[in-house]
């Protein structure tokens, strides 16, 4: 026997299949017609920098909304890059946060520049874009320990505070950035201290050393590249540093600025032997074999109050060969703390080879690093090289590597002096890459539009033995 199903059954059925139509149809039909509203993408950073064969480059995350639709059922993908050659849509990798937002991390093929055109989808097939404008430098030596400190290309001192953190100064601004030594990245903190020393121009701070929680920094002293006397660069002052590692707090101290006109002084007053006034003369640039600029800042071993400055400029006797020139200044604390009028020993000349002192560092047991480098370079066509010394003047420092000078940028700053007596130690250094043609467009990266693109560099050396000379 047939069963037919009666007219109220075929009634319901009717509606069922009706309502699971219009159920599928809701869920396939047009955007609009299921009053989806748009979704959005937001960058943490419109701008990022990587470099090609980098370990640890920095990351954006991509924030994706749609209002009433959990973030992880958005659908994000890179719909195309303006030059492939430097980054395809392949070489681009994403990885959901716990918040459902998306980090992604580039790997570069090639130097250069590229837009990124990001595009998330999500439900009722609405979409939204966003532009990353993305920068690559090219693959350096030594990449495995390689990190790039971005925000900034300039960097031209640093001090260690511990915590796995250094803080760098830039010689093209009155900041002070506080960055991770293991990372790629942007500084964790940053302090403009141009109100506090009353200057809207740079310092060109080229130096500093710390003695417990206040760290000394000097300008260079020297004209400007044209010349010309700037009041600004005849500046040192303090700062205090309390706390450490990602928490530390700086605050300003003090600042002087006759340091350059004691130092004239004191040179006519013996005989001109270093040539001060004359390289501070009316247009004598600072980076000549006979000019004037200060470059390193260590305090003499054990003491508080003797400070080091070392000399780019000039050599002595300053032709080609030369040494490099060291002038204690015997009351640098109260020149700082209460503008004593400076006074200075004996000036102490240094066998680097020929070359001149781009910074100096010691360590708690008074072992000396110099990074040595030409008097001339901004980039890294001369040679730079580590020696050890004991800080005692008539001893002679000791080579303990020489450093490359094939990649962009110029060898600038020591973070920390390791125990030189122990055999492969290693040494973390950090580049000034201001003049530096980073993306290969013969732009230098203090010019470039963006501050995200500028970036430092920073690499670790291994020491060799020491042979001869006093340690």
């Amino acid at each position: 026997m047939t069963v037919r199903p009666s007219p109220v059954r075929r009634a319901g059925a009717v509606c069922v299949a009706g309502a699971a139509a219009l159920l599928v149809a809701g869920l396939t039909a047009p955007a609009h017609a299921a009053g989806y509203a748009d979704p959005t993408i937001s960058l943490s950073a419109t701008h990022l920098t990587g470099a090609v064969g980098a370990y640890g480059d920095p990351a954006v995350t991509a924030d994706v909304e749609q209002p009433g639709v959990p973030a992880g059922f958005l659908r994000l993908r890179v719909l195309s890059s303006s030059n492939p050659a430097v980054v395809a849509v392949g070489d681009v990798r994403q990885q959901r946060t716990p918040s459902g937002d998306r980090s992604l991390t580039v790997r570069p093929r090639a130097q250069g520049y590229t837009d990124l055109t990001l595009q998330v989808t999500g439900r009722g097939g609405k979409t939204a874009t966003a532009t990353l404008a993305y920068a690559a430098s090219a693959r350096v030596g030594g990449a495995p320990t390689t990190r790039y400190l971005t925000g900034s290309s300039d960097a031209s001192a640093a001090v260690d505070v511990g915590g796995g953190h250094v803080l760098v100064a830039d010689d093209e601004s009155n900041v002070l950035r506080l960055y991770d030594r293991s990372r790629t990245g942007a500084p964790v903190r940053t302090w403009d201290l141009g109100p506090s020393l009353g200057l809207k121009k740079e310092v060109d701070i080229e130096a500093a050393a710390r003695v417990g929680d206040t760290v000394y920094w000097t300008g260079s002293l020297g004209n400007n590249k044209d010349g010309k006397y700037k009041a600004e660069r005849n500046t040192v002052f303090t700062t205090r540093i309390t706390g450490s590692g990602a928490g530390t707090e700086v605050s300003f101290g003090s600042a002087h600025h006759g340091l350059r006109e004691d130092l004239i002084a004191w040179d006519v007053a013996h005989g001109n032997r270093y040539g001060f006034a004359a390289g501070t003369a009316e247009g004598e640039a600072p980076k000549q074999i006979d000019g004037f600029n200060v470059e390193g800042l260590e305090f003499a071993p054990g003491s508080t109050s003797t400070a080091y400055l070392g000399f780019r400029a000039p050599l002595a006797p300053a032709v080609p060969g030369g040494k490099a020139l060291v002038v204690p200044v015997t009351n640098f604390d109260r020149v700082l703390s209460t503008g004593a009028k400076a006074t200075f020993g004996a000036g102490i000349e240094l066998d680097l080879g020929g070359l001149a002192i781009r910074d100096m560092r010691r360590n708690a047991a008074n072992q000396y690093l110099i990074l040595a480098g030409s008097w001339a370079a901004d980039d890294n066509s001369d040679p730079y090289a580590l020696y050890q010394w004991d800080g005692v003047a008539g001893h002679a420092p000791v080579k303990r590597a020489d450093l490359p000078t094939t990649d962009p940028g110029g060898w600038e700053a020591i973070v920390e002096v390791p125990d030189l007596s122990v055999a492969g130690a290693r040494v973390q250094l950090i580049t000034d890459s201001g003049s530096a043609d980073l993306y290969g467009d013969g732009k230098e990266a203090k010019d470039l539009d963006h501050a995200e693109w500028k970036k430092a560099r920073s690499a670790w050396f291994t020491l060799g033995p020491t042979r001869g000379g006093h340690r």
